[in-house]
């Protein structure tokens, strides 16, 4: 028997939002391993040799090529399903959402897909921006396992991007109840507070998050971070600054971080300061425009107009690049309002 083992890795950078921030309740995502049995695919020995060694090589395009081929033979039948199921699957490794979205729907229609592989939809319906379609899974699936957080917290994750933050808040507050370790839980009901306007509590929250992310064998820059920016907004310049070096600690490549960090340094009246950490910024990430435009705006206050002329218009020209991109609707964060 030819057993392969699928890992559908759910990427960081849900850069949930192109050339922007996002906060650590986005950024990580979940990884669900699939142990596939390929002779459950119902291959010839031929076929099923070909898929087993584009598999081990990696070669997912050449693994589609054959599957969509075989599935066309009999697109209706359960055999084909099975194929379907298990190129939706190569189609989200492979990066391709919307031909994985058509591969499970496709099988659905034939037979119901197992818990796994509708979680894994829900997770593409969000990468393409139907979150209403992953709504409608991932409330199915808390339905059926209403303990489980995972279900819970991705819901309370698609409240969080469709802007019912007090939604997400009640389940956010259940999935803490169910696993009081769960870091991004925390950083995101800190997110949903902050949005809602009660302070106090996005900081508890982000609080929480902060202490069990440095528990973590490998911490994540995004709770101090994301407590930061409120921090930031309270004007609690000093608690900003400590936590965006803790964040930058974590993550020292981290564009957002050291952009932020030039934000507080800046309001501080630490012009130097700011001016080499937009610098760093900027040199993470030449997409990324903010940086330059701040810089433009110390430099102009310090009477070094050729330098401003050239960050402003650098941040012109990027501004017009990046909204030139669609961003994918599970990218928003509360970091769109805050850099602009």
């Amino acid at each position: 028997m030819n057993r392969v083992l699928i890992g559908v890795v759910f990427l960081s950078t849900f850069p949930l939002f192109i050339g922007d921030t996002c906060s650590y309740a986005q950024e990580t995502l979940p990884e669900v391993p699939r142990d596939y049995d390929l002779s459950r695919l119902e291959l010839s020995p031929e076929r099923r040799g070909q898929v087993a060694t584009a598999l081990r090589q990696k070669d997912y395009k050449k693994a589609e090529e054959i599957l969509v081929a075989e599935t066309e033979l009999d697109p209706k039948s359960l055999r084909a399903a099975k194929l379907l199921e298990f190129s939706g699957g190569l189609f989200f490794l492979d990066g391709q959402y919307v031909n994985s979205v058509i591969a499970w729907k496709k099988a659905e229609a034939i037979a119901p897909l197992d818990e796994r592989t509708r979680f894994t939809l829900a997770m593409a319906c969000i990468k393409v921006n139907h979150r209403s379609w992953a709504r409608s899974e991932l409330q199915t699936l808390a339905a059926e396992h209403p303990n489980h957080t995972l279900y819970l917290y991705w819901l309370s994750r698609v409240d969080y991007d469709d802007q019912k933050y007090f939604e997400a808040i009640v389940r956010l507050h259940r999935v803490a109840e169910l696993d009081p370790s769960m870091v991004r839980a925390y950083d995101l009901l800190g997110l949903c507070y902050d949005y809602t306007g009660q302070f106090d509590e996005s900081i508890k929250a982000f609080s929480r998050a902060v202490e069990l992310n440095r528990l973590q064998a490998r911490p994540s820059p995004w709770p101090p971070l994301d407590m930061a920016l409120t921090q930031l907004e309270l004007n609690q310049l000093a608690n900003a600054e400590k936590g965006l070096r803790e964040a930058i600690t974590y993550n020292p490549k981290l564009p957002q971080a050291q952009y932020q960090l030039g934000r507080v340094l800046d309001k501080e009246g630490k012009s130097e300061e700011a001016i080499e950490a937009l610098k760093r910024s900027a040199a993470l990430d030449a997409d990324y425009p903010d940086p330059h435009y701040l810089l433009g705006r110390i430099y102009q206050r310090l009477g070094k107009n050729d330098l401003a002329k050239a960050e402003s218009l650098e941040f012109q020209r990027l501004k017009q690049t990046t909204t030139a991109i669609p961003s994918c609707g599970a990218q928003k964060s509360r970091r769109v309002k805050k850099n602009t």
